[in-house]
């Protein structure tokens, strides 16, 4: 098991690389060519990778630290990506790209901490997944609606997705401060012992 949480050269890792490289290509489709057909495309190429890189990695025994790293960083990055294609044509999709920079920015900080003082990756959990069902419907139907998404099916998605994405940047916060927590009492603990 410790073996293959190092692992790198996995199946699933290298579907969280492909929707990294696939974040220019879409963006490049959608914002230069003004292809909407072929940016949805090569997203959905990028969800079906998201999709079955955690199904491949369970049954094969390739979940790894990397991939647990990875893989959000796909996520975020086609998100941020699809968010900044969006702008222009509906100006409070940046709401939402915000919050995710800031989130990101933030849980990436808290997760190293964790990492360096509680020798700890965590993955996703139930709230940070439907997070990022809710931001993926809500841009695809930003993406395909002819010629454009009305104004108050807009302003409801996308408020509904920016209040998942605060309590999931919540509750992930308070994981990482139990975590760091209960390594610092471990701490303590063993040092009470010696």
């Amino acid at each position: 098991m410790e073996k293959a949480k190092k692992q790198i050269l996995t199946v699933p890792n290298a579907l969280s690389l492909l929707r990294i490289l696939l974040v220019p290509v879409f963006m490049y489709l959608y914002m230069a060519k003004g292809n909407v057909l072929w940016t949805a495309i090569v997203l959905i190429i990028s969800c079906l990778s998201d999709v079955i890189d955690g199904p491949i990695a369970r049954k094969y025994n390739q979940v790894s630290d990397v991939g647990k790293a990875l893989d959000p960083v796909g996520d975020k990055l086609t998100q941020i990506g699809l968010m900044v294609c969006l702008i222009a044509k509906y100006p409070l999709m940046w709401i939402p790209a915000i919050i995710i920079v800031v989130k990101e920015i933030a849980s990436g900080i808290l997760g190293l901490v964790t990492i360096k003082q509680a020798h700890v990756v965590k993955g996703a959990v139930w709230h940070g997944k439907l997070t990022t069902v809710l931001l993926f419907l809500m841009m695809g139907l930003h993406l395909l609606w002819p010629p454009r998404l009305p104004d108050l099916i807009s302003w409801i998605s996308i408020g509904i997705c920016c209040a998942m994405m605060l309590y999931s940047f919540t509750m992930y916060t308070a994981r990482y401060i139990r975590t760091l927590r209960d390594a610092k009492r471990g701490k303590e603990g063993s040092s009470d012992g010696k």
